[in-house]
């Protein structure tokens, strides 16, 4: 009976939820977001740099998210880059001066903190010719007026960046006096004009007073209160703003770190100070300000304008854009001409005719359209996640929690959907869909929750790729084993649907191939296995079966192929000259060099080897009957399976105790190629060895397996943000219905995707080998345009 309502409350689910209805939904979330994100920035401004300087929250007790875009971490190579030949200029108190030593820290770290205290204190880095240098001028008053009157109308040059900010010592000499609060409101009205001058050539910072903690000032600071700190920068931000209305100029009021403060400013050693880590945050925060439109680092959006259209992108515009108006066109038409020919009731007799056609024929040009059509608007919605300023984008931050409860949900969403397999053969369609749908959400639970800081869930999660390989060679060669097929219609198959979703990307969101580099790394390895196993002499099952000597021929050919990858991995310099002619290396340089794809390939360099001769061994195996593949069956004799299912777990568990134990990424790297299929096997034999088990699957994990590349490759742009570096954020102030909604979107997105690579499989790759030629010609034609337009608008940047 259980199992009788659990049956039917499924169907009753899927009836009135399919999944058509289910993207139905998400295009019409899609719509409201969109237009909820661009009313709000119409009406609040779309400035990320105001959003930078005045809002955000703790991520944690130390990583600092601004509201609505992502903070770059500079490195100190990245700022001497930057603000090279600058001249930065900080003024005011000493918490101004604490402000410069971290500010001038990130571009030399050695700097210590031995200046003068109620001095100035010049900085210089000569390599980059950056000049820093802090004034100490604690009040605002007419020395303060005359040295930056002296930039705005003087002839001495005029710094690139001026931080400006005091207050504190005001309150402090006149014991807190009302005479002192108005005497510095007139002292700013005076300043504020010259800033506002200063501001049309120069970056001009207004710091606000951050919170002291009362309890913690000493006797001579008890006057400084957080009531007279509110009332003196309230008096200046009211002047500056009223200054900047009549001046296209604007000093910009750096206020976000007084949130810093407020959460920190109990931590301080006097109470007025800031402790280390706040002002560092705030030295970064100035850092993106300034150097984020210079440098434009992938993960640093605040500050970032949006980047202009490629030639290429323009072009790929139009092409959806006439796809989606063609499309309309050729269906009214065809609509329009399948209702003349529709059965119509006769007058006379009443009866109804029988129509000549029952359904309307869909062309090949009209769903060549429909599918253009479909995919034209998902990449607008690609676009518009990541690479125009519509959506927010927030940095990760990885806890504990927040990437293992999710595991078990998901785990126990699995096991609820367990049914029977229609087959219990060792690595069924549907046990390595199922496989391969688990690992993916773990992945993408990975990467959303920041988990690669962690190490031992860095070096399991380096497992489950290394396993994604294991299948692509495990399935290609058992495939070309027994089929023999080793046509082009195959190749061509399989080249598309791995690598259409991501050429359509490096179109539309302007990456090089070697950016989606999964997709480089099993395309490249298809090929090794094809080419190993098409080469003269061309050993198969078949073939095999007449004589021994054919299987130490194919084992032969194994070991070349290990002898060569094991002669790559030791030579960079001969990898990367095969990988360096043209046109290769337009498919896999970065950033001007192969070094990042060498990488990627030597990481898992020999697992694709071992799936290969896991499959030779198991269906050699299953040839001579050795093993037992019957429902419920052991896979062995009772005490054979007992002891190898001993050993698997053990091996397991032995695996995952030395990855939790590893020091650092590098040095677990290089020992990972050779010890990951230890981890492999040992989940094939204990999914495996047990017939009940081997009997079961989950179609919850089956169902996301047959869309796992394309999962792969979405959350790239439109569940992860600025190129995987971020969160993309729909739904801001909610961080788990932001998730929700989002995955949910990106979840309809990737099915549509994957049935859109399925049907333009079947037109661009057709059976008939005369028109796959013609269909292979044109899309050499496709490339070279594609090549050509290429060369065309990189002329400009260089």
């Amino acid at each position: 009976m259980a199992a009788l309502a659990y049956t039917g409350g499924k169907r009753e689910i899927n009836y009135y939820f399919s999944v058509r209805s289910a993207k139905a939904l998400a295009l019409g979330a899609v719509l409201l977001l969109t237009a909820c994100h661009a009313a709000s920035r119409r009406y609040r401004g779309g400035d990320t740099c105001e959003y930078l300087l005045s809002s955000g929250r703790f991520l944690g007790e130390k990583v600092w998210q601004p509201h609505s875009c992502m903070m770059h971490k500079y490195k100190n190579s990245e700022a001497k880059n930057c603000l090279i030949d600058k001249h930065v200029v900080f003024i005011g108190d000493s918490r101004i001066r604490q402000l410069f030593y971290s500010f001038i820290k990130l571009i030399n770290p050695q700097v210590k903190e031995e200046g003068i205290k109620h001095g100035n204190i010049p900085f210089e880095d000569k390599s980059a010719s950056i000049k820093v240098d802090f004034l100490w001028y604690p009040e605002v008053n007419g020395s303060m007026r005359q040295r930056i009157k002296s930039w705005a109308e003087g002839s001495v040059a005029k710094p690139h960046i001026i931080v400006v900010g005091a207050a504190t010592w005001s309150i402090k000499i006149h014991n807190g006096s009302n005479e002192a609060l108005a005497q510095y409101k007139i002292n700013i009205t005076s300043i504020a004009p010259l800033l506002e001058k200063l501001a049309i050539s120069s970056d001009v910072y207004w710091v606000l007073q951050d919170p002291v903690y009362e309890d913690m000032l000493s006797e001579s600071r008890k006057m400084i209160t957080n009531e007279k700190i509110d009332a003196y920068n309230e008096a200046a931000v009211r002047i500056l703003n009223s200054s900047s209305r009549n001046s296209k100029a604007k000093v910009k009021v750096f206020s976000v770190s007084k949130l810093i403060a407020q959460e920190t400013i109990m931590k301080s050693a006097d109470g007025l100070h800031l402790p280390e880590s706040s002002r560092d945050t705030n030295a970064m925060i100035l850092m993106n300000v300034y150097c984020n439109k210079i440098m434009k680092p992938i993960d640093g959006s605040c500050c970032q304008p949006q980047p202009p259209l490629t030639l290429i992108q323009k072009i790929a515009f139009c092409f959806f854009t006439l796809s989606i108006f063609g499309y309309l066109i050729i269906s009214l038409i065809h609509r329009n001409n399948y209702r003349k020919n529709k059965s119509c009731t006769d007058l006379e007799s009443g009866e109804e005719k029988k129509p000549a056609i029952s359904t309307p024929n869909v062309s090949t040009l009209e769903m060549l359209l429909h599918c253009f059509c479909k995919l034209g608007l998902i990449m607008t919605y690609f676009y518009l996640c990541d690479r125009a300023n519509l959506f927010m984008k927030e940095n990760k931050f990885y806890t504990h929690s927040s990437f293992f409860i999710p595991i078990v949900y998901i785990l126990v969403l699995g096991v609820f959907y367990t049914e029977n397999t229609k087959e219990t053969k060792v690595l069924n369609r549907e046990q390595t869909d199922e496989w391969k749908g688990w690992m993916q959400l773990v992945i993408l639970i990975y990467h959303i929750s920041g988990a690669s800081t962690f190490l031992p869930v860095y070096m399991h999660i380096r497992v489950l790729v290394a396993a994604y390989l294991f299948q692509t060679g495990y399935g290609h060669f058992s495939y070309f084993w027994i089929k023999g097929d080793f046509g082009v219609y195959r190749v061509c198959q399989v080249l598309f649907r791995l690598n259409f979703l991501v050429v359509v990307l490096c179109i539309v969101m302007d990456r090089p191939y070697q950016f989606y580099y999964f997709v480089p790394l099993v395309t490249v390895w298809f090929m090794i296995i094809y080419a190993t196993l098409a080469v003269w002499p061309q050993i198969v099952q078949k073939k095999a079966n007449g004589s021994c000597l054919w299987h130490f021929g194919l084992l032969l050919k194994l070991i070349c192929l290990l002898t060569c990858i094991y002669f790559l991995s030791y030579s960079q310099g001969a990898f990367e000259k095969i990988f360096s002619f043209w046109p290769l290396s337009k498919c896999f340089e970065l950033n001007g060099n192969v070094y990042e794809w060498w990488f990627r390939w030597k990481l898992d360099r020999y697992v694709v080897f071992h799936g290969m001769l896991f499959a030779f061994i198991y269906l050699a195996l299953q040839k001579h009957q050795m093993i037992s593949e019957g429902k419920g069956d052991p896979l062995f004799s009772n005490r054979v399976s007992n002891v190898l299912l001993f050993i698997s777990i053990v091996s397991f568990l032995t695996y995952s105790v030395w990855a939790s134990s590893c020091k650092n990424k590098t040095e677990c790297n290089e020992l990972h190629p050779s010890v990951s299929v230890v981890q492999i096997l040992a989940f094939i034999l204990i999914r495996n060895i047990p017939g009940y088990v081997r009997s079961v699957y989950s179609s919850f994990f089956a169902w996301f397996g047959k869309i796992s590349l394309e999962l792969f490759i979405c959350q790239y742009h439109i569940w992860l943000a600025a190129d995987t570096k971020g969160i993309l954020v729909l739904i801001p102030g909610y961080p788990m219905f932001n998730v929700l909604v989002s995955t949910f979107i990106f979840v309809c997105v990737a099915h549509e995707i994957s049935q859109i690579t399925n049907d333009l499989a079947q037109i661009v790759v057709p059976k008939d080998n005369s028109t796959l030629l013609k269909r292979l010609l044109c899309i050499a034609g496709f490339f070279s345009g594609l090549h050509f337009f290429s060369a065309m608008q990189d002329q400009p940047r260089h």
